[in-house]
């Protein structure tokens, strides 16, 4: 099974100027050779292969000394990025790949290999960099593979190593439907589940939006390139980075939970970009993090064995009795409980629906 693990490192003043190297040369490797592929294609109709996209490279590399400067095998998996991007494209439906930004604060690249972790001394060694201070606060188990940096806008920096213990995933426990749960996912409350439980939302970007509104009002009253502008900025970035870290945090926790007391959980498939369109949503929408809640439950299910079953967006789940089977023709978002008509049930909007999953999963519908 393959694994990420991912721990602080501690560079000096010199390797984080090497670091910074490597971000810029392998974001400026990875726009050339988007732009190259690009254009030969528009232009001529010509699609060419990782192969000859790495010929570019070694030609990008003398008209570029700086490149050199950098470890060549960062610049090569960034050109295996690029290809693994066109490969999502046209056969999984992801949109055309875009030019990477500096200003998108998303710093990182990959090493395949040639680096070593001393667990004892907490030192990592990376190749044009040397050995550097890291925490290792989780046990490494099984080979380890491709490593990726990263630096987040509050200036720390993390590696993430991919390990491999060669066994092979779990087969899938058998499940009924006593051991199968299904959650529903809301704004109000965050996940409602079909025992009837009901998992608040912390709303942790509401909670802290007044100080985000005022730390933004200094930084945008700053003189920009100033001294204290940086400092704004970095207390700005210090509390988003604060909300992201109690939301994965919370996500981990419920995520683990369900996935240890259930053998199978059905989910609804959301249109979540969809969902960020509507003006009057997208923040609590994003506030929510529906989308990385149910990554989360998905790779853990492989790890342990269950299964998570997906139902189709447009199924009523909501509007449907999970009795009789009647279904509400005219039951608006302001409706949180409601009886059928039919047989008299009271209904839990949400609990209704969390029921109703469960059964479309299975097919048991009345």
């Amino acid at each position: 099974m393959k694994r990420g693990n991912r721990y602080r490192i501690y560079p000096n003043k010199e390797q984080k100027v090497l670091l910074e190297k490597h971000f810029g040369c392998t974001r400026f490797i990875y726009n050339k050779l988007l732009n190259i592929k690009s254009t030969l294609y528009k232009k001529f109709r010509i699609s060419i292969s990782e192969f000859e996209l790495n010929n570019h490279l070694l030609v990008l590399k003398e008209v570029y000394p700086f490149l050199k400067e950098v470890n060549s095998g960062a610049l090569q998996q960034a050109s295996r990025n690029l290809n693994s991007a066109f490969n999502h494209f046209f056969k999984d439906g992801f949109g055309y790949p875009q030019r990477k930004k500096k200003k998108d604060h998303h710093f990182s690249f990959q090493l395949p290999q040639n680096y070593n972790l001393n667990v004892e001394k907490s030192e990592i060694q990376l190749p044009k960099l040397g050995w550097m201070k890291i925490k290792v606060h989780r046990n490494i188990q099984g080979e380890m593979k491709t490593l990726t940096v990263s630096r987040t806008p509050t200036g720390k920096y993390y590696v993430s190593i991919l390990t491999d213990d060669g066994e092979k995933y779990p087969e899938p426990i058998p499940f009924s439907h006593a051991t199968l749960i299904g959650v529903d996912v809301g704004l109000m409350t965050f996940a409602t589940l079909s025992t009837g439980e009901k998992i608040d939302n912390p709303k942790f970007l509401k909670t802290s939006l007044e100080r985000l509104k005022f730390l933004q009002r200094k930084v945008s009253r700053k003189v920009i390139g100033s001294k204290n502008r940086r400092k704004a900025v970095y207390k700005l970035a210090k509390l988003h980075e604060k909300i992201a870290n109690q939301r994965h945090d919370f996500q981990h926790k419920v995520s683990n939970k369900l996935i240890s007391d259930n053998q199978a959980i059905a989910v609804e498939t959301l249109n979540i970009q969809g969902m960020m369109k509507n003006h009057k949503r997208a923040q609590s929408t994003g506030d929510a993090g529906w989308y990385s809640f149910v990554l989360k439950l998905q790779y853990k299910a492989e790890w342990f064995g269950k299964t998570i079953l997906k139902i189709n967006q447009w199924l009523p789940s909501s509007k449907t009795c999970n009795v009789c089977g009647y279904k509400h023709p005219n039951l608006t978002e302001d409706i949180r409980e409601w009886q059928c008509p039919d047989c008299g049930n009271i209904h839990d909007r949400d609990i209704n629906a969390a029921i109703n999953i469960k059964n479309f999963a299975v097919g048991t519908t009345v």
